[in-house]
């Protein structure tokens, strides 16, 4: 797999996770429906967490997102506020800033160190190369929550 084609499908897969949003109202997005710990919206700041912990944190780097949405929305977390529409405005703008940022760092040759580390999942990810592959993965499966939450809501 080359590095365009993952970019690619990640970039399709955020995509696909910002249509499951389509028709639902702030308040929609924001629930938390019964027999779920998240919402659609934790579950797209996740995976941007998720992306600038595998790729940024794990090389070494420091990740183009702030802190404070890599707290808000890292593994072990949930809601704890609600996203204004503004604030979901925000996490869209920097979703595709973020994806932008990558694909140039990846091709600039930033990562160049990586700290091995075993996922949840169960797989050992120990390259950059591994971690876009994985993240893809990762991503994936969020957008399947995605769908289930949008069904359950409507």
């Amino acid at each position: 797999m080359t590095a365009a084609y993952a970019f690619e499908v990640l970039k399709i897969t955020r995509n696909n996770i910002l249509k499951t949003f389509d028709g639902l109202s702030i308040e929609e997005l924001n629930r938390i429906p019964d027999g779920f710990n998240n919402n659609l919206i934790w579950n797209f700041g996740h995976v941007i967490a998720t992306q600038q912990i595998l790729c940024y944190g794990l090389s070494g780097n420091k990740a183009f997102v702030s802190n404070e949405i890599i707290d808000a929305y890292r593994k072990g977390t949930k809601p704890e506020n609600v996203v204004s529409a503004e604030g979901l405005e925000e996490l869209k703008k920097l979703s595709e800033a973020a994806v932008q940022q990558m694909e140039k760092d990846y091709a600039a040759g930033l990562f160049k160190e990586y700290k091995s580390y075993t996922t949840s999942y169960g797989t050992t990810i120990s390259s950059i190369e591994e971690a876009i592959m994985f993240n893809n993965v990762h991503e994936g499966l969020h957008f399947g929550y995605c769908i289930a939450l949008r069904k359950v809501i409507l």
